[in-house]
């Protein structure tokens, strides 16, 4: 490996990420959009640590660390059923999905349908694997496969994934609690070989949640991520300074269509957007390839 290889790799670093994947398992739990088997006892001990800084947060501000998360996954969830009831997706591939319970629930729901990958680090693609089978819970339809996303020329890479599916088929993409750890290029090269990826299928959708620059320059937010930063033991980056500017970054990446999506706009239809505050992050859906 070469010193700007190794410099790279530094940088793109998730071992943090797997840090939170407890905590965010056990909201889902929580809130009984996960099984019980998710739940890990380091979740719940985060968990319950943050009860008393999410209670004063919620006193002096709009901010709300679970209201946000159980914002974006429900809005994932509806963009990806809606693209897979509409027949234009049965590939799915969800990347450092940790400890989320989609690939579960879409597995379960849409039977051989669809196929749901769910690729992650190895030491967590194995938990998961071991977890979905101890507990009765894997199926044909759903694999768990190790994987290295910020890699373009290893075994683990996105491409070397890609190639294993059908091109013929719709493919979706997701990204949810990841992108915010990393800064801005790695961001957009990851983009870069996500809009890849997908332009070699008929057709493929991205989603992702993001949190914006411009979303963060108040006292409260800043407070907030700075809480956040150190929870997860790694800095929380924002980026972009607007909705504009990061569906342009994702046009030039390589998607034929870019979408940021505001929670509140579909309080109506999901509950858990009708909360104060959901609207600190965005959902993205960029599409490529033919959409009729």
């Amino acid at each position: 490996m070469t010193q700007n290889s190794q410099e790279e790799h530094k940088n793109n670093d998730t071992s943090s990420i797997s840090f939170t994947a407890h905590y965010t398992g056990y909201v889902w739990v929580a809130n009984e959009l996960s099984h019980p088997s998710f739940a890990t006892l380091k979740g719940q001990a985060f968990y319950t640590a943050l009860r008393g800084p999410q209670w004063l947060a919620r006193r002096i501000s709009s901010l709300n660390l679970d209201a946000v998360l159980l914002a974006r996954h429900t809005l994932i969830d509806l963009q990806l059923e809606r693209a897979i009831n509409s027949g234009a997706i049965t590939q799915i591939i969800e990347i450092a999905s940790g400890l989320s319970p989609r690939g579960w629930r879409f597995a379960e729901r849409h039977g051989d349908a669809i196929e749901y990958i769910e690729a992650d680090l190895p030491a967590m693609a194995q938990r998961k694997r071991d977890l979905l089978k101890n507990a009765g819970l894997d199926s044909a339809n759903h694999r768990v496969v190790d994987i290295d996303a910020f890699s373009d020329d290893c075994p683990l890479s996105l491409n070397t994934l890609i190639s294993t599916l059908d091109r013929r088929k719709g493919t979706a993409i997701i990204t949810e609690g990841l992108i915010n750890y990393f800064d801005t290029n790695s961001v957009i090269g990851l983009w870069g070989r996500i809009a890849d990826a997908l332009g070699h299928m008929q057709r493929g959708i991205y989603l992702s949640d993001i949190h914006l620059g411009n979303l963060g320059n108040d006292l409260a937010s800043k407070a907030f991520m700075k809480m956040l930063s150190r929870f997860v033991r790694g800095q929380v980056h924002l980026h972009f300074d607007g909705e504009a500017s990061a569906e342009q970054a994702l046009l030039l990446s390589g998607f034929g269509s870019a979408h940021l999506l505001r929670p509140r706009d579909f309080a109506e239809r999901l509950p858990y957007c009708r909360e104060k505050g959901v609207n600190q992050v965005r959902v993205i859906a960029a599409r490529t390839g033919s959409w009729d």
